[in-house]
């Protein structure tokens, strides 16, 4: 066991355990140099946004990637909307694959990789549920017409990842499958599931990735919902399968904004945060996690963007855990498509004439930057512990209940990691990890 040598006292209010350096244990580890990290957008196209799938421009769509190739992007994640996809449960569209075929044609001639998020049922704030799931579907079929339980419908689902992988499986530039973009918000709208019945599902359907697109990159595009709640898809579940744990941080949906300014550090803080709650709940050493969607927030000082930016990117590299950033989003969306909230339409690294834009510039300044000399990440040697569940179980608003006392440690100087108490009696595991001092969270 590891022993316990000193009781002190923190600004938390709480006892800090130190750990035993006897026989070496819980020793900090050395500096690490990770990998370089993969810079990227989430693509959105200038030209008729993702309703392009039926009205398909490829000129158009080159001419954007080659935008974003000039930015020095590796990769970029797309948006299947899928009731273009699958118009019915038993149906296709083949217009839609040849396109996405053309699409990775394209990225290909950009050098380009290409994440394929398939089920995308909600995004930037709208509903694209197909019609033949939809909740007035249950009239017919019963109330068990659910995305994550009924056996037809995950059939279906299963249809469509077949047809594209036959599509665009074998296409060099094809990095993997998203299985679905923020699934969270269909469990809390019109999907209702157990945690249980979230994970089998997620586990089912990215173990038929697997099957149908052996060894590529494949996983569930979740957003903050359950990292700050104990609903829908679980944290041990998420940290655990799949190719890399997910994270969309933004600070306005995490909640940041109801605690802390644009300029407090909670709100540079926020996605290494993410990241090293996530580690928490991971059980493999050499597991990633992807950024898969971080943003500008509205209402945020145009002069302070790049500062934002910089200073989170910075955070996120400083963690030495993460697979990628891949910013939201690739271009302004043309106002002439209406509907979408405001913000939606300035988040762009590139406006809407394919130019770059100011925190485009910094974004490319920043991924040249960390590819040519990749930032030493220094071990956390503290770490807060957190029970391994008990937030609350609706899916809004976000639970601070970890990430405040994060956050105070944070303004007193100390870059925390996270452990779950589940593990605080782990000496192999602590001492793996170089964390010296355990840091217990306030109940209360």
């Amino acid at each position: 066991m590891i022993s316990r040598r000193n009781v002190l006292k923190t600004g938390l209010g709480g006892a800090v355990t130190v750990l035993a350096g006897r026989a070496g244990l819980a020793r900090a580890m050395p500096e690490t140099r990770p990998e370089p990290m993969r810079f990227g957008v989430n693509y959105t196209p200038r030209k008729r946004w993702w309703f392009c799938w039926l009205d398909w421009d490829q000129q158009s769509v080159k001419d954007d990637l080659e935008g974003v190739a000039a930015l020095g992007m590796d990769h970029i994640r797309i948006q299947c909307l899928w009731p273009m996809f699958q118009p019915g449960i038993s149906s296709v569209n083949e217009r839609a694959l040849e396109n996405l075929h053309s699409l990775l044609d394209a990225a290909d001639n950009a050098g380009l990789d290409v994440e394929v998020t398939v089920l995308n049922g909600w995004m930037s704030g709208l509903s694209f549920l197909p019609s033949w799931v939809m909740p007035l579907a249950r009239k017919q079929h019963g109330d068990d017409w659910n995305v994550f339980t009924s056996p037809a419908v995950i059939d279906a689902e299963k249809l469509l990842f077949k047809r594209i992988a036959e599509a665009v499986g074998s296409h060099k530039r094809f990095m993997g499958f998203d299985v679905g973009n923020e699934l969270g918000v269909l469990q809390a709208m019109n999907n209702p599931v157990t945690p249980a019945q979230a994970d089998v599902w997620a586990r089912e359907m990215l173990g038929y990735c697997e099957e149908i697109a052996p060894g590529k990159f494949h996983v569930n595009g979740t957003d903050h919902t359950h990292w700050f709640t104990d609903f829908g898809f679980t944290r041990p579940m998420l940290a655990t399968t799949g190719s890399a744990t997910v994270m969309h941080s933004y600070i306005y949906f995490t909640g940041v904004l109801d605690h802390y300014k644009y300029s407090d550090a909670a709100a540079v803080h926020i996605a290494d945060y993410m990241i090293e709650l996530g580690v928490a709940y991971q059980t493999d050493p050499k597991r990633r996690v992807w950024v898969e969607e971080i943003g500008l927030a509205g209402g945020m000082p145009a002069s302070y963007e790049p500062v934002f930016m910089e200073q989170t990117v910075r955070n996120i590299a400083a963690t030495g855990k993460a697979w990628g950033i891949t910013w939201w989003c690739s271009h302004d969306i043309d106002p002439a498509i209406k509907s979408f909230d405001k913000m939606e339409y300035i988040m762009g690294l590139l406006d809407f004439e394919n130019r770059p834009k100011v925190i485009g510039k910094k974004f490319a300044g920043l991924a040249r930057e960390m590819r040519q000399n990749p930032p030493v990440a220094a071990v956390r040697t503290s770490a807060l512990v957190i029970p391994d569940e008990g937030l609350s179980k609706k899916s809004w608003p976000p639970d601070w209940r970890y990430a405040k006392p994060f956050m105070d440690l944070i303004d007193q100087g100390v870059t925390p990691a996270i452990v779950l108490e589940s593990r605080v009696k782990d000496e192999h595991y602590l001492r793996s990890r170089g964390i010296e001092k355990l840091i217990p969270l306030l109940r209360g």
